[in-house]
């Protein structure tokens, strides 16, 4: 049988093959008394595709909306209160909030788009749908690239946290790989139903960590001379601001927003793709507000001098026990990139296989080798590269302004759009993608520019740089 015709009986031979599938070992590869061994493995094949399908489809809105904040939400945003020391409080809130809004709406266009097509199951799918073979191949290397940076950002940040957690900076190597490996044995599951399970205990430790830092540094802003009254922080954006900086600062906050890569993959196991509109608008809206109450507030109490992640103005041991509270949302937020672009990779390779279901010795064999292999990868960046905060930087200024911005607006004007783009019907689509798209290229442009200017001026500083260790 060929592995490409996979499909479930119906009609006269179901209940014997249901009778069958109840009473066999899926893996027992012994045929059934009077059947032949062709028709046995046949049956045996649609076993295991109709298992497969039924354990890549569990997901409902609810906990797609956990494994978008998974993803999204992670000790990134604990950098949005440096952003708001250079922006000022005023363009810092504008930002936040109408980055976000806008971020909820291009969500919605992928959602469209994924219900439109729904044989689009990662996002490089719909750079298919848009340019063809050369926009799979584009679209889907960014979306490989990327996540596995994210990955290494990662691994980068537990090795961090373990620093600042035992103050011993002689085995930032080891504690590289103790990162890596915590990181590889997360993403093992492949299915994201299961990692949705851990998404609680995720969303639990970052609240709890950007809680912790803010009563830390509010406390520590009381008790200084004058009082919260004498934080210097300002509605402003800071004096001198550089061109470069207001862009870093500005690309901080779109990258915070960047829950729409992963949307097309989350959105193919979801028993009922329609109700995404509830996890994105829920989402969208708890990220809004942590952005904003976390970037303001430890703003506030901390003013220009806040550093990033803001964890560390909290003082030495504070920030030692908000990295201990933080530590599973480094990994398990890092880990469900490496199971994202696992799938997509594992499913080109075995497109027309069972073994794409990852329930054979095969299907794990394969998943399990290759996730080893992505951990890897982003483990030897985060340890090779000397500025990594600055690659970082530069390829999500290339690539999150795209996946977050002006490739959903490309998507409404060549797939979603229906009738002319000036029929009342389109006008506010219109408005709104032309938005998405100005601001997409804009950070695309910019955030490039100043990424390449702050890696300029900065190859003589230490790896570590954007991570300083607090003295005691």
């Amino acid at each position: 049988m060929s592995e490409t015709s996979i499909t479930t009986p119906s009609g006269s031979e179901k209940g014997r093959y249901d009778k069958k599938v109840a009473n066999t070992n899926m893996f027992d590869d012994s045929p059934i008394a009077g059947e032949t061994s062709d028709e046995f493995n046949e049956d045996v094949e649609r076993a295991k595709a109709k298992a497969g399908e039924e354990k890549f489809h569990r997901l409902g809105w609810k906990r797609l909306t956990v494994v978008l904040i998974v993803e999204a939400i992670a000790l990134g945003s604990l950098s949005l209160p440096s952003a708001f020391a250079t922006l000022g409080m005023v363009a810092g809130v504008i930002c936040s909030v109408g980055l976000g809004l806008l971020a909820i709406y291009t969500s919605d266009l992928v959602g469209m788009v994924k219900i439109k097509f729904p044989d689009v199951a990662h996002y490089a799918d719909a750079g298919r749908l848009v340019a063809g073979r050369f926009g799979y191949e584009l679209v889907g290397g960014m979306f490989a690239l990327q996540l596995v940076l994210l990955v290494g950002s990662h691994c980068l940040t537990g090795t961090i946290a373990f620093l600042n957690i035992t103050s011993n900076g002689a085995c930032s190597l080891v504690f590289g790989v103790v990162s890596a490996i915590i990181l590889f044995i997360l993403a093992i599951p492949p299915s994201f139903a299961e990692l949705a399970i851990l998404g609680y205990i995720d969303f639990v430790s970052i609240v709890l960590a950007i809680g912790i830092t803010m009563i830390a540094t509010g406390i520590k802003a009381s008790d200084s001379v004058g009082g919260l009254s004498s934080v210097p922080w300002s509605a402003w954006p800071k004096e001198d601001l550089s061109f470069a900086d207001a862009f870093i600062a500005i690309t901080n906050i779109v990258f915070a927003y960047s829950f729409s890569i992963c949307q097309f993959s989350f959105m193919d196991e979801m028993h009922t793709p329609t109700d995404y509109k509830k996890s994105i608008w829920a989402l969208g809206l708890i990220e809004i507000a942590i952005y904003t109450i976390t970037g303001g507030v430890i703003y506030a109490f901390v003013g220009p001098d806040v550093k990033s992640p803001a964890l560390l103005s909290a003082g030495n041991l504070i920030s030692k026990i908000a990295f201990g509270v933080g530590l599973p949302v480094i990994f398990i937020s890092g880990s469900i990139n490496s199971t994202v672009v696992g799938r997509f990779i594992h499913g080109r390779i075995f497109k027309n296989s069972v073994t794409k279901y990852i329930n054979t010795p095969t299907g794990w064999a394969t998943w399990i080798g290759l996730i080893a292999v992505i951990t890897v990868i982003a483990w030897v960046i985060a340890e090779a590269i000397p500025f990594f905060s600055d690659l970082l930087s530069i390829s999500s200024s290339l690539f999150i302004s795209g996946f977050t911005y002006y490739f959903p607006a490309i998507f409404w004007f060549m797939l979603l759009r229906e009738g002319s783009v000036f029929e009342k019907k389109n006008l506010v689509h219109l408005v709104l993608s032309s938005i998405s798209m100005i601001v997409g290229l804009v950070v695309l442009v910019g955030g490039t520019y100043a990424s390449v200017v702050d890696i300029v001026s900065s190859t003589s500083v230490a790896p570590f740089k954007l991570f300083k260790l607090p003295e005691d």
